[in-house]
């Protein structure tokens, strides 16, 4: 399956006002090469494995495939994930006939707030609420396989 996402950051916290669900979500990257990457999730009760491509050149596509796992699966895999764990609450935000996904990061990546919209193609329309800021599609410093090695807090430049 091909994914199209665009990726912002978040001016501030009203977003948290419109959400309708949320979820704490804890992460680890079996495999960060940068050809494909292999993420282990969990999210409540439930597992998620996770393969995705290279993206394409602007950062808008790539392939992704997920299979949901069972609870001690995912906790038993994030024990052999490379070093650097993602640590964040998911917000959900419907907006017109879109869903605004809104990862607010904990832990090494505390003071970051993106927004992620998935699309069915790379031209569709959107409407963008008063809180989305710069667009940062295809800044790889922004996927959580990158943040996961190159935290936040590391940052000396925060943009």
């Amino acid at each position: 399956m091909i994914e199209i996402e665009r990726k912002f950051l978040v001016l501030s916290n009203s977003f948290k006002s419109s959400s309708y669900k949320e979820a704490r979500i804890i992460q680890g990257f079996l495999n960060t090469h940068p050809e494909r990457t292999v993420r282990v999730r969990l999210r409540g009760e439930q597992g998620v494995l996770t393969v995705k491509g290279k993206s394409s050149d602007d950062g808008l596509k790539r392939f992704e495939w997920e299979k949901e796992i069972s609870k001690p699966d995912a906790e038993s895999l994030l024990q052999l994930c490379e070093k650097g764990v993602i640590d964040k609450i998911r917000y959900y935000i419907r907006v017109g006939d879109h869903i605004f996904e809104v990862d607010e990061f904990l832990s090494d990546n505390q003071g970051l707030i993106v927004a992620e919209i998935e699309l069915q193609d790379e031209t569709e329309d959107f409407i963008k609420p008063e809180w989305l800021g710069r667009e940062v599609t295809g800044e790889v410093k922004y996927y959580n396989a990158e943040l996961s090695k190159n935290p936040y807090s590391t940052w000396t430049k925060k943009s």
